[in-house]
């Protein structure tokens, strides 16, 4: 979802990827949320940070706490914040509905946006 975010709302300024620890397919829930809020992430793809390690990246943000304790190093001088957000399926996990668990999404989707109305400023 940050990276659908970053490049609807900041598209001009920042190229924004998204990777992580283990891939696991785009979450058909974070589509349908993303879509409510008039963005498409159905092109992106879930993605190994080996996959994007080697791009001269200015800031890697981690959005997970098990992202941030584990973030690799990478070959390009870069800054590396951490921004913490709820794990939407972890979230889910627990819903006893499928609206419960929409809204965890929704929360997580509206809090990322947030954030992300904040780049580049926030990381200065």
């Amino acid at each position: 979802m940050a990276e659908g975010w970053a490049r609807h709302l900041k598209g001009d300024s920042i190229q924004a990827f998204s990777a992580g620890l283990e891939a696991h397919g785009v979450n058909p829930n974070a589509v349908q949320v993303m879509q409510e809020a008039g963005v498409d992430i159905t092109s992106q793809k879930s993605q190994k940070v080996a996959e994007v390690e080697t791009i001269p990246f200015d800031f890697v943000i981690t959005v997970c706490g098990h992202a941030d304790e584990h973030c690799p190093v990478f070959s390009c001088s870069t800054t590396v914040a951490h921004f913490g957000f709820d794990d939407p399926p972890k979230l889910a996990e627990n819903a006893k509905t499928e609206e419960e668990a929409l809204n965890h999404y929704r929360r997580v989707r509206d809090e990322i946006r947030t954030f992300v109305d904040t780049l580049p400023e926030v990381l200065w």
